[in-house]
């Protein structure tokens, strides 16, 4: 398995979207080859071929991710599916995984968790298509488990997952924002948004410039959501 997995993104959030193409293209040996935002739209762009695995948001706005697995395999189309979604309940999680769905991540995540899911997929995929068999009964139960540990959280410790998702969605509504907008938007302290600013900066998803501001006093940090084209 020389060449880069092929993966296409289903999302209808442009914000989300982007982020997940941006995630994906970052890891070796895997290439994003696809961004759509409607099940119907998958469902086309799958039946072409070419697509290894694909990035599925749940709630698409004509019809529930699973359901787009389904017309997958009813159309004999094989391509593993990797669920993201907000979705937490735990009959959409154990109706996913009697469809064959091979990993469930929450949003948001940082892209630390992606990579680690991605990573040990596209390991058991080798491990699949070199024929190996497996040693042991042992062996069996390890390819059984989530191929991830269950310590390993969606975001960072000491953030919120929600609030995570309201500065990535302020970031992307319009240019530059300076951690005390931020922190007016959320009704949080500067100290708390920058915070968050800084980890989206960390993880390369916002871009850290200098604001000035008249002739005197000193720049403030202002904060822009990376787009790559």
């Amino acid at each position: 398995m020389s060449e880069d997995l092929r993966v296409l993104v289903v999302e209808d959030d442009p914000i989300a979207a982007e982020a997940h193409r941006t995630y994906v293209d970052r890891l070796p040996g895997f290439a994003c080859v696809g961004v759509v935002g409607s099940a119907a739209h998958a469902i086309q762009t799958l039946a072409q071929g070419q697509i290894d695995l694909v990035l599925l948001d749940m709630n698409l706005p004509d019809g529930h991710g699973l359901d787009v697995v389904r017309r997958m395999r009813a159309a004999g189309l094989g391509t593993d599916v990797v669920a993201v979604t907000s979705a937490r309940e735990v009959a959409s999680v154990q109706a996913a995984a009697r469809i064959g769905v091979v990993q469930y991540v929450l949003k948001p995540f940082a892209f630390e968790t992606l990579r680690d899911r991605l990573t040990a997929y596209a390991r058991q995929r080798r491990s699949a298509t070199a024929g190996r068999t497996v040693a042991d009964q042992d062996e069996v139960d390890r390819l059984f488990r989530p191929v991830v540990r269950p310590e390993n959280s969606s975001v960072p410790k000491g953030l919120a997952g929600s609030v995570l998702e309201r500065v990535v969605r302020l970031l992307g509504d319009r240019e530059g924002w300076t951690a005390e907008e931020i922190a007016t938007e959320l009704g949080t302290s500067r100290i708390t948004a920058r915070r968050y600013l800084e980890h989206l900066a960390d993880q390369g998803q916002a871009l850290r410039t200098q604001r000035y501001e008249g002739r005197s006093g000193r720049p403030k940090v202002e904060y822009s959501w990376i787009s790559e084209s």
